[in-house]
């Protein structure tokens, strides 16, 4: 049986650790969970001595970075063993650097480091379960689920950009500032749009047909009369408007019984460049 050793209230660094290890290296994704105090092994025995035991941010083995100053971590040990390739592997290295600012208090100097808002963030969370007395094990199973969550829309977020700075997509110019739109499955596509500038972005399911607007409620979109005008054109297909009126709805994950339209991305681009 293999075991993965880390120290007791396992930080983000340290279920990071395990994650790489269960998920990407061969072999070892039943291996059990074993916790010491800081800095110990597992029974005492001599770290690495066992190919069968690995200790992971503790023990002061291969897997742990505690006996250098270098700005490294121990996840980032264990993800130097695997070899992953295009988005997954940009997807990981942007979710490692987090990791590490993280583990070497580098997030003491992010913009706005009091804001409350990072109470919802993974190391908080952790921190937070930790506190209130959660078994170590518990707290590590729902690490690895919501860093399986965290490299999914890591992943996404890198397809999007790929996407967005691409030749498929559609860019124009509205009152509002200028839109784009693109026909992909992609959903990140409407979240990283607006972040990266664009007041629209209209996205066109590449599979289902269903279109999605997204606008920027603080550049004075109102898609009121783009609402009419569809509705118009296709009645037959589902078209709600978000009481914003920045958010214009043919699809939804949230109501599968939405019908999709017909209308092509570049007639839903023009009514949006003719809108007044």
């Amino acid at each position: 049986m293999k075991i993965i050793v880390t120290h007791c209230n396992p930080d983000l660094d340290a279920i990071t650790s395990i994650w790489i290890i269960k998920r990407f290296w061969p072999g070892w994704k039943k291996a059990e969970f074993s916790f010491v105090p800081a800095g110990e092994t597992y029974k005492g025995l001599p770290v690495d001595s066992n190919p069968q035991i690995l200790h992971v941010d503790t023990g002061l083995g291969k897997y742990d970075h505690h006996q250098t100053s270098d700005f490294i971590c121990a996840a980032m040990l264990c993800w130097q063993k695997c070899r992953l390739f295009g988005r997954e592997k940009e997807a990981m290295e942007r979710i490692l650097e987090i990791v590490c600012e993280v583990d070497h208090a580098r997030d003491i100097n992010w913009p706005e480091a009091m804001n409350d808002r990072y109470f919802f963030f993974l190391e908080e969370i952790l921190g937070g379960l930790n506190s209130i007395r959660q078994d170590d094990k518990e707290v590590v199973e729902f690490g690895l689920t919501a860093l399986d969550s965290v490299l999914k829309v890591t992943r996404d977020r890198v397809f999007a950009e790929e996407i967005l700075e691409g030749p498929e997509v559609i860019k124009f110019k509205t009152k509002w500032g200028k839109g784009v739109g693109v026909v992909t499955s992609n959903e990140a596509i409407l979240v990283v749009g607006e972040k990266m500038g664009y007041s629209l972005v209209v996205k066109k399911d590449k599979k289902r047909g269903d279109v999605r607007i997204y606008s920027r409620w603080d550049r004075g979109v109102d898609l009121t009369n783009v609402y009419h005008q569809l509705k118009a054109l296709d009645p037959r297909a589902t078209w709600f408007l978000h009481s914003s009126h920045c958010l214009l709805l043919n699809g939804s994950s949230r109501n599968p019984k939405m019908k999709p339209t017909k209308l092509s991305l570049e007639k839903m681009i023009e009514i949006l460049k003719k809108s007044n």
